[in-house]
C-alpha cells in the first residue's frame, strides 16, 4: 500500500511517499481501506521535532491523527463489511503510525459509524485538527457555557475557531465572536456565516471586543491560536470570564497583565484530551456526527491533497493558513 512517512525530524521534504506492506486484521482489529485523512498543525509540530519526545514515537514514522474509510474485514470487531467509519484516537499519528496511508487496522474503539447522508469527506473535515471535538468537549463539562451566553474563539479559519463558534451556537450562546488575520479570510467567514469576525489587520482584538459586545466582555474564551493573543483574549473577558487554552498555533508564548485576571475575578484553564475518560469523548464525536448529518454544523473545506502532495498540503496548512480544512485524498 501507499503511505506517507518521515524517517527524520525536518522540513516538509522529509514527507515521502513509500510503499509499505498492509496490515492484517488480527488481535480484533478490522482492516479500513481509507479514503480521506486529516491534515493537522499537530503533524507538522511533531514531524518537525518540536514535540516532546515522550509523547510520539521516533521515526520511522506515518503521520496523520484521523482518517474516514471502509471496513474491509471486520475481523473480531464485530462491525460490518463494507460499512463506512471514522477512523481517530488510539494515539494514531502520535505514538502509533498514523492514517497518511490506505489501508490501516484499528480496534471497535476506534471506528464510528458515519450517519446516512453525510459524505466520507465531510465527516473527516468535522473532526481535522479535532476542533469541533475539543470545542464540545470544553464547552459542555469545563468552561460551563450556558444558554445565551457569549463566546471568543480566536483564528476562524483553524479548527479550533470554526469549531468553537459553531458548536456554541448549537449549544444556545446569544453571541459568537472569531478573529482572521486578514480581511480575505475575515470576508470568507462572514460569506459563510460567522456575522462577528474581527480582521485583525484592521483592528485590535481587544477594540473589536469591545465593539460589538458594547464593552461587557464575553463569559467564555476558547483558544487555539496563543501567542500574541493571550494576553487580548484574557483582557476581553467580562467579570468572572472564564479562559481555556487549547492549542498554540499563534506561539507559545504570550504577555498576560494579571490584573485581567484578578479584577475581573476570571478562571484560566488548560485542555488536553487525556482530561476526557475515551468512552465521554467518542460520544462527543457521536453528537458531532448526527449535527453534521442534520445540517446544524458545516466544517469548511479549504483543498484536498491527493496523498502523494502531503508535503504540500502540510506546507499549504501551516504558510498559507487557509480558511477551512485541509485533506489529504487517497483516490489515484
Amino acid at each position: 500500500m501507499r503511505a506517507i512517512e518521515y524517517r527524520r525530524h525536518g522540513g516538509y521534504e522529509e514527507l515521502r511517499l513509500v510503499d509499505r506492506p498492509a496490515e492484517p486484521a488480527t488481535g480484533g482489529r478490522a482492516s479500513v481501506r481509507l479514503s480521506y485523512a486529516d491534515v493537522s498543525p499537530a503533524d507538522n509540530t511533531i514531524r518537525a521535532g518540536r514535540m516532546d519526545p515522550s509523547l510520539h514515537q521516533t521515526p520511522p514514522h506515518v503521520p496523520g491523527g484521523g482518517a474516514v474509510g471502509e471496513i474491509t474485514d471486520s475481523g473480531a470487531t464485530g462491525l460490518a463489511e463494507g460499512a463506512r467509519v471514522v477512523v481517530c484516537g488510539g494515539g494514531l499519528g502520535w505514538r502509533t503510525n498514523g492514517t497518511w496511508r490506505e489501508q490501516l487496522t484499528a480496534h471497535a474503539n476506534q471506528l464510528i459509524s458515519i450517519p446516512d447522508g453525510v459524505s466520507n469527506e465531510a465527516a473527516c473535515a468535522l473532526f481535522a485538527g479535532a476542533g469541533y471535538s475539543t470545542a464540545y468537549l470544553v464547552l459542555t463539562r469545563l468552561a460551563g457555557l450556558k444558554a445565551g451566553g457569549t463566546l471568543l474563539a480566536p483564528g476562524i479559519g483553524g479548527s479550533v475557531g470554526m469549531g468553537a463558534v459553531e458548536v456554541a451556537r448549537e449549544l444556545g450562546a446569544s453571541l459568537t465572536v472569531s478573529t482572521a488575520s486578514r480581511t480575505d479570510k475575515a470576508e470568507a467567514a462572514r460569506a459563510a456565516g460567522h456575522e462577528h469576525v474581527i480582521d485583525l489587520s484592521r483592528e485590535s482584538l481587544t477594540d473589536g471586543v469591545a465593539r460589538i459586545t458594547d464593552g461587557r466582555g464575553v463569559d467564555v474564551v476558547v483558544d487555539g491560536v496563543a501567542g500574541p493573543l493571550l494576553g487580548p483574549c484574557i483582557a476581553s473577558l467580562t467579570h468572572g470570564g472564564v479562559y481555556v487554552g487549547v492549542g498554540y498555533s499563534g506561539g507559545t508564548e504570550g504577555t498576560v497583565n494579571i490584573t485581567d485576571l484578578i479584577r475581573k475575578n476570571a478562571t484560566a484553564y488548560g485542555y488536553t484530551f487525556t482530561m476526557t475518560p475515551p468512552a465521554v469523548a467518542r460520544a462527543a464525536r457521536v453528537t458531532l456526527l448526527e449535527w453534521l448529518r442534520a445540517g446544524r454544523i458545516t466544517p469548511a473545506v479549504a483543498r484536498v491533497f491527493p496523498l502523494d502532495q502531503a508535503a504540500e498540503a502540510q506546507r499549504h496548512l501551516i504558510e498559507d493558513r487557509p480558511f477551512g480544512r485541509v485533506l489529504l485524498t487517497m483516490a489515484r
